[in-house]
């Protein structure tokens, strides 16, 4: 009885080690989304109230570089996360945030800056709502990954054609979708970041542990920054 107590005892304690673990581990996650969205608004707040920086980027090719050069920033990302140490790691995803607000800098020539602020609080709610369902759920929501991921593939490529055919009812279908598919990304990723946490928290090896956090990090960034985009597409009031 007295060793089945022990037993007890040292599982208990190891419960209780990762689960201060795991919410310092998502206050990581959290952290640094933040202050990667903080970057990323003061970027896009600094180049879109200047008319001039404006002119100079999207009246010209380098709109091109500008527009697709966080997606390539988020594949490269992706193949380089084992070969870089965190703070490598941490230093890329920030200055993917600050190639983000260059991206979407021109939402401030686009809509009224009251709207703009709506939507970024409806947005916040929503997403705190997601994820908060994402952490503490028990249903296991794995299998929605595949379908979400082919999801966002179509909307990348419905989104590059209806670049060229600028069809407003194609966008407004892109839209509607695309709030729905990174709302069920929000909670799916936040499971898979606790899951992963929990399934690797017996492992000595912090370093990959601190990678898994950024990873996370963008994960939800991304989440976030896609379903404001298409609900400003869909509600922002325009200039």
């Amino acid at each position: 009885m007295a060793e089945y107590q022990q037993v007890g005892t040292r599982a208990g304690v190891r419960s209780a080690e990762i689960d201060a673990g795991l919410r310092a581990h998502m206050n990581k996650v959290y952290g640094t989304m933040s202050v990667g969205m903080l970057m990323t608004g003061a970027v896009a707040w600094a180049v879109g109230t200047n008319e001039a920086m404006l002119y100079q980027i999207f009246a010209t090719p380098l709109k091109w570089v500008v527009m697709f050069a966080p997606l390539i920033m988020v594949f490269a990302f992706g193949a380089m996360i084992n070969r870089l140490s965190a703070a490598g790691a941490q230093l890329f995803f920030y200055v993917f945030a600050a190639a983000m607000g260059l991206s979407i800098s021109f939402i401030f020539a686009v809509y009224t800056g009251f709207s703009i602020v709506q939507v970024f609080l409806v947005t916040a709610i929503a997403f705190a709502g997601l994820s908060l369902w994402g952490y503490t759920t028990k249903k296991d929501i794995s299998g929605w990954g595949s379908f979400l991921i082919m999801g966002v593939i179509g909307l990348i490529v419905a989104s590059v054609i209806n670049i060229f055919l600028a069809s407003p009812a194609i966008m407004f279908a892109i839209s509607m979708i695309g709030v729905l598919i990174f709302a069920g990304l929000t909670a799916y990723d936040t499971q898979k970041i606790k899951n992963t946490y929990v399934e690797h928290a017996q492992s000595a090896d912090q370093e990959w542990l601190a990678k898994a956090a950024i990873m996370g990090a963008l994960n939800l960034y991304l989440d976030f920054i896609n379903m404001f985009m298409f609900l400003l597409q869909l509600f922002g009031s325009r200039e």
